[in-house]
């Protein structure tokens, strides 16, 4: 084996030489390599980072899993009462897994300005309410102070803002319709302490998010009444475990008319997560075409490299060398070339990433892909799979053209020229 290291390593020196037939051959095949592997960094790295914050974005807004009535399970808004008088509620006791649970409620409102109105949904939120999934997408203010007095204190997105003509520390007039379409809307006038920009159109241009009580006197509910439970779980994957199992938790036995129903975001928002998905698909199909193509190239590569050292290979064979022993030394140098390639191709993809992660560089439309920049998640795992993978495939098809090599007479390859 050692004989075998260091005939290759001989061999590497040589076709790296000027007058190597297979030099240029050889770079193009590490390039590819390089290249190969810097699309798959790049196409898993955005790919899987999307999806994670496009996830982040929905269950910011919505939870992961939301309880409601069964009456109000089609629709944003709050209709029916649910009493905060729950054995789940303030702490899942029977699942594991739960992260937090907060009360909320939603009404539709219209926002009212001197130059212009907006349809809106007013979200109230509690003393319980996790602020920090929000807190990221903060550009300017601050949050509402929720756990004090009732107060008119709300955040209300960049895209309302910029449309309304309203800045932080402006009071504006929101009109509440009533349940009896004969009276007079509800008046409530509210001050923005923040501004927030998701880049999710569909929460952007709805929600105006403030103080539950709001909601509770409008609709004259009871301190203890709210419109919906939001939970948040620890592990995405198993959302629809957890949802079947808060479902199955929620369930009044005793009386079918007080029961409540469950429904995770992948369902309210099944064209986003099946959109999603799609994701999957790509980042394999770009994968496999990578692989392809440097795997071609690495075939060509050894290959044109076998043919240059035809006469190398007679000698080693009339010298008593096997077949297997002289396949070696070019799997062996094809080993090294791979390596350069994905040394190369790692430290690129590697560092675009970073860059992207520091700077934002390339932008998005929001109105397609639900973000304003391409985001990008590293996962060393993820690198470590791809760089094995990599090396397998190739090694395992240069197999096949390695194989011509027990076909070369010694007699007739000494005499190639």
């Amino acid at each position: 084996m050692n004989l075998e290291y260091f005939i290759a390593k001989r061999l590497i020196a040589a076709k790296n030489h000027k007058s190597s037939i297979s030099a240029p051959i050889i770079k193009i095949a590490i390039a590819a390599i390089a290249i190969g592997m810097i699309m798959m960094i790049i196409s898993v790295a955005t790919g899987i980072g999307l999806q994670q914050k496009i996830r982040e974005k929905v269950a910011a807004f919505n939870g992961h899993i939301i309880i409601t009535n069964y009456d109000d399970n089609q629709s944003e808004v709050s209709i029916n009462p649910i009493s905060t008088n729950q054995d789940f509620y303030p702490k899942f006791k029977n699942i594991e897994g739960i992260n937090h649970i907060q009360a909320v409620a939603a009404k539709a409102g219209i926002i009212r300005t001197e130059t212009s109105f907006e349809g809106i949904i007013y979200k109230g939120v509690g003393k319980d309410y996790d602020w920090n999934n929000l807190k990221e997408y903060l550009v300017e203010g601050k949050l509402p102070d929720v756990s004090k007095n009732l107060n008119p204190q709300v955040i209300i997105s960049k895209y309302l803002a910029d449309r309304l003509h309203l800045k932080v520390g402006d009071k504006f007039n929101t009109y509440f319709m009533k349940a009896d379409n004969n009276q007079l809307p509800n008046l409530r006038v509210f001050e923005i302490t923040g501004i927030y920009n998701s880049g999710f159109q569909e929460f952007d241009a709805t929600y105006v998010i403030g103080d539950l009580r709001h909601i509770q006197r409008i609709n004259k509910w009871k301190a203890d009444q709210v419109g919906a439970f939001e939970v948040f779980i620890d592990d995405f994957k198993k959302i629809e475990e957890k949802g079947d199992e808060i479902y199955q938790n929620t369930q009044n036995k005793e009386d079918a008319s007080k029961t409540l129903d469950t429904i995770t975001i992948a369902e309210k928002y099944f064209n986003i997560f099946e959109w999603l998905e799609l994701f999957d698909f790509n980042i394999i199909v770009i994968l496999i075409i990578m692989i392809i193509v440097a795997t071609i190239n690495m075939v060509v590569a050894l290959l044109v490299l076998i043919l240059e050292r035809t006469q190398m290979i007679g000698i080693l064979k009339a010298l008593g060398a096997s077949n297997w022993s002289v396949r070696k030394i070019f799997l062996y140098n094809a080993f090294y070339l791979i390596i350069r390639g994905l040394l190369w191709g790692n430290i690129i993809g590697i560092g675009l990433i970073v860059i992207q992660q520091q700077f934002g560089i390339v932008k998005l439309n929001p109105e397609s892909y639900y973000v304003n920049v391409a985001p990008a998640y590293l996962d060393w795992f993820y690198i470590l799979l791809l760089n094995l993978g990599t090396i397998a495939i190739c090694l395992f098809v240069l197999l096949i053209p390695s194989y011509i090599i027990t076909k070369i007479s010694p007699v007739k390859a000494i005499r190639f020229e």
